[in-house]
């Protein structure tokens, strides 16, 4: 059965949904959710969003140069002045949709800290941000009428036609054809590729799979952070995030002798960037040869802990910890890329009427590591620029839809058993916080074998198939690009 739409937006957090809210009302667009919609990266924002709206002391200068800090000047200038001269216009609209961010008791907005600003920009809602964002913009799209939302649609194959792109989806047992003449690529990150991550489920890079496998441009996707304070229960692959706000209201890293420890590597302390304070942790670590640290704010009001991080305090409270009274157990573990589909200053691939948004691509906004809640950010200024790019290109659109050929009945036998577990490993081993080359030149060959294999070995394309595939050619991409 085929379906036809002038857009198809894959991925439905908040890249997703701004580009759907921002496309003009006469195109038919299609929003498919991988999983149940309320599964997504975005969900799980917890700091806020960086930016510069009716602030008497900061200014966008102040933001693009704590953004290129934190990038190791590795940014693109042109991304990174759009991202920061244009967020206060989308700040100023998600507000006009019904997103609610903290005030202060004068009515005005609060804004938090977190590290690498140098400024009090971030908007919050409470600890869960992201959550507000999301359901508020959701609610947006369910009352348009020209954009369906359909879930639990795993994107099997993603092929390039004549008149734009065919999408292959697997829901309830039976394979669909989707045609578009645009495609928006919002399919969020890559935290499935380690044993460990702060991501949900979706995050195993499936649109940079697909992109790839056409053709487009993948840039830096070596470029991988490290959260450094995840909280520390390994016995799940999801590590739940104590978000970087908590320093920014005062908290302490402690190394396993419940010393503070920031200072003999940084001086911004606790406030250093997220790749400074991940790298400090590991050479702390193996200096006291202990994996033991903590993060501690005890020392605060407890009322004002709990107001101000009712999450992260009700969450931590059920794995046995209570914040206000004892630190709590922390380790980095993969939380973002930095890397991606390249795109250009309107969101667009090196493939036309291609589009991607959000953690899957590569503005060059974060260069090598991400300043705090800038990705809310990037993610709203760019799937709205997207979204303008399109309209702008739609009348010239072909009114017929061709459909690529797809057969999922390629091979009858499933994959073997480990196989996501096995790249899981490597990357661990290979490419977490300090990278290892001589691990990742072994893990790259291996990932190139599992992926031959895989492509070649004639298994039946089901979701175990098409969650290894992607996995294992982000692992493949990211390695190779390590050892160059």
């Amino acid at each position: 059965m085929e379906h036809n739409y002038d857009v198809i937006i894959a991925g439905c957090g908040v890249a997703g949904l701004y580009a759907a809210i921002n496309l003009p009302e006469d195109l038919n667009v299609l929003i498919m959710c991988k999983r149940e919609q309320k599964l997504c990266n975005s969900q799980l924002a917890q700091g806020g969003i960086a930016g510069v709206y009716d602030s008497p002391t900061d200014n966008i200068n102040y933001h693009s140069n704590d953004t290129m800090i934190a990038g190791g000047f590795k940014n693109n200038v042109d991304a990174v002045q759009i991202l920061v001269s244009e967020a206060a216009q989308d700040i100023g609209k998600i507000i006009e949709l019904g997103v609610e961010f903290d005030k202060n008791p004068d009515g005005s907005y609060h804004r938090t800290l977190e590290g690498g600003h140098g400024h009090h920009r971030i908007f919050h809602h409470a600890d869960s941000t992201g959550r507000e964002i999301t359901e508020k913009l959701f609610e947006t799209v369910k009352g348009l009428k020209n954009v369906t939302i359909l879930e639990n649609a795993l994107m099997c194959s993603m092929k390039q036609t004549s008149t734009g792109y065919s999408v292959f989806v697997l829901q309830d047992g039976e394979y669909a054809a989707y045609n578009c003449h645009f495609a928006i690529l919002a399919t969020g990150g890559i935290g499935r590729v380690y044993e460990f991550t702060t991501n949900s489920a979706i995050a195993t890079g499936d649109g940079i799979t697909f992109a790839y496998e056409m053709g487009a441009k993948i840039k830096n996707l070596s470029y991988v952070q490290f959260h450094p304070t995840a909280f520390n229960n390994r016995s799940t692959r999801e590590c739940f995030l104590i978000s970087e706000a908590v320093r920014g209201e005062g908290a302490y890293l402690l190394n396993c002798k419940k010393e503070r420890f920031m200072h003999n590597y940084d001086d911004r302390l606790e406030l250093a960037p997220r790749d400074v304070v991940s790298h400090a942790i590991i050479l702390e670590s193996r200096k006291q040869d202990s994996n033991d640290f903590y993060l501690d704010i005890s020392y605060k009001d407890s009322e004002f802990i709990k107001k101000r991080f009712p999450m992260i305090y009700n969450n931590l409270l059920k794995q046995g910890f209570d914040i206000t009274k004892e630190p709590v157990p922390i380790f980095p573990c993969q939380h973002y890329l930095m890397g991606g589909i390249d795109v250009d200053r309107n969101s667009r691939t090196t493939l036309p009427n291609l589009y991607a948004c959000g953690e899957c691509s590569h503005t060059g906004v974060h260069g090598s590591n991400r300043l705090a809640s800038n990705s809310l950010l990037e993610a709203l200024v760019f799937s709205r620029r997207a979204a303008g790019d399109i309209a702008s290109l739609a009348a010239s659109a072909p009114s017929e839809f061709e459909t690529a050929s797809f057969d999922p009945h390629i091979g009858a036998d499933p994959i073997p058993k480990g196989t996501r577990t096995e790249i899981r490993r490597i990357m661990q081993r290979a490419h977490f916080v300090l990278p290892d080359k001589k691990a990742a030149a072994e893990g790259f060959r291996r990932a190139e074998e599992i992926r031959n294999n895989l492509i070649s070995g004639g298994y039946y394309m089901d979701a175990d198939y098409v969650l290894a595939k992607s996995i294992v050619t982000v692992a493949y991409i990211i390695l190779n690009e390590v050892m160059q």
